[in-house]
């Protein structure tokens, strides 16, 4: 299972974006940060919700610097299909990865092995490639991609200011704590 500062696994594979297909690689994501979004499978039903919310949200990712990637494990062609086929999906910009050996999510510890599908998984990587953010959730519940913006932000701040950390309902531009023997028990 992946862990806070893990480190990306490598890995090549075929995607689909802005309708092309493209191969996109470990090497890839490195550089910048990244959300990996794994979800069941195409032409579901809460699936296309929680990546229609991430579209409909791209300017914020945008904004802060975050590519994201959706996968699963279907083939890139059932995401071009998908894509020209459904309003939701017709809106993405992203890069929708194909896993179809699993590997990717195997990776990320969220096969299902048994059924060949991954788990609601989202991770959060550092530039370096290293997991910040980690949140799998039950196959019927959909996430909030304005939950995922808040966390980005708050790891994106403690990592550009070393010594402080960010409390819970933290929202940009709030108070921070610098931990310290002076705030032991004065919380």
């Amino acid at each position: 299972m992946v862990r806070i500062n893990s480190t990306l696994a490598p890995f090549s594979t075929d995607a689909f974006r802005n309708g092309e297909f493209l191969t996109v690689t470990d090497a890839d994501v490195r550089g910048k940060w990244s959300v990996f979004f794994f979800y069941p499978a195409d032409f579901t039903f809460v699936c296309p919700t929680e990546l229609e919310d991430l579209a409909d949200n791209q300017a914020a990712f945008d904004k802060l610097g975050v590519e994201i990637y959706s996968v699963s494990t279907d083939k890139h062609f059932t995401h071009k299909a998908w894509h020209d086929t459904s309003p939701a999906i017709g809106k993405i910009k992203y890069t929708m990865l194909g896993d179809p050996t699993g590997v990717i999510s195997r990776n990320f510890g969220v096969l299902i092995e048994e059924a060949g599908l991954a788990d609601r998984g989202t991770f959060l990587l550092d530039p370096e490639g290293k997991v910040q953010y980690i949140e799998i959730t039950a196959g019927g519940v959909g996430r909030s991609a304005t939950e995922l913006l808040e966390k980005i932000q708050a790891a994106q701040y403690v990592a550009t200011h070393p010594g402080e950390v960010c409390p819970a309902k933290w929202k940009e531009g709030g108070e921070t704590l610098k931990p310290s023997l002076d705030l032991v028990g004065k919380i």
